[in-house]
């Protein structure tokens, strides 16, 4: 089997707390035939798997080297602290990085925030993934700053978390190979950026639907022309006979009453 003669495939990268679903539902439905395939891997390697073609295109989070990769931006993520239920962060709806300065605060290996300096007090180790500093705080070690989708996704019963409000956000984005932007990369482009059935690279074929309605609209005002042409004084004889009855009718008044002022 020659190279043209392999069915299509679309392959697709996703970092933890990205959730491709949706889009992926509606790949299944516009393009049947051209399977998708998930490809889960860590923020820290999403680069160097879209930079080597393991994948066509991926859903990572930011920073994305721009000169080997394009990105598309899709959402940004509130950064969330997790902590234990009973913690007195809990109780509040939301917190700042200042009321995390005398705590103990977890910076696990593949943080995916971009801190100047991480918030509180560093611990002795930091542990080596997001999944072992979940643990920790659950044991009562410490507390872990992270983007909203991945306390979500490491949710137990006994913790919980609250928006912290002036900490860096995690972006998420589309991106894929600079120089190889393939005709099924377009398809999930515009797949993810919301575009129609019939679009086409973001121009839908609606866009000329204001033109044929503008087209119809002398058709409405020819319509309306003749009834505008009978009232018009020079198409009518009968308004303006009417008219000049009147107007004569007047004169003639006037000039009976001049008479009688001369006698």
């Amino acid at each position: 089997m020659t190279g043209s003669e392999v069915p299509p495939s679309f392959r697709l990268a996703y970092v933890p707390g990205v959730t491709p679903a949706k889009w992926v539902r509606i790949w299944n439905e516009r393009l049947p035939d051209v399977p998708l395939h998930l490809v889960s891997t860590t923020a820290a390697e999403a680069g160097s798997v879209l930079r080597e073609r393991g994948v066509d295109a991926g859903l990572v989070r930011l920073p994305v080297d721009r000169t080997e990769l394009s990105a598309i931006p899709l959402y940004t993520e509130k950064t969330v602290v997790v902590v234990p239920k009973d913690h007195i962060v809990a109780a509040v709806d939301e917190v700042t990085l200042a009321d995390l300065a005398e705590e103990i605060v977890l910076h696990p290996l593949d943080d995916v925030l971009d801190w100047e300096r991480p918030p509180g007090r560093p611990a002795v180790e930091r542990p080596a993934t997001t999944a072992d500093a979940i643990e920790l705080v659950a044991a009562g070690v410490g507390l872990l700053v992270v983007p909203q989708s991945l306390a979500r996704l490491h949710h137990r019963r006994d913790l919980t978390y609250r928006p912290l409000t002036d900490a860096p956000e995690s972006g998420i984005v589309l991106s894929w190979p600079l120089d190889d932007t393939t005709d099924l990369v377009e398809q999930f482009i515009g797949i993810v950026r919301g575009r129609t059935v019939n679009s086409t690279r973001g121009r839908p074929q609606t866009e000329a639907q204001p033109k044929s309605k503008g087209a119809r609209k002398p058709t409405g005002t020819s319509t309306g022309k003749p009834s505008g042409r009978s009232g018009t004084p020079g198409k009518s004889g009968t308004p303006g006979k009417s008219g000049k009855g009147s107007r004569g009718g007047g004169h003639k008044s006037a000039g009976r009453g001049k008479p009688r002022r001369r006698s």
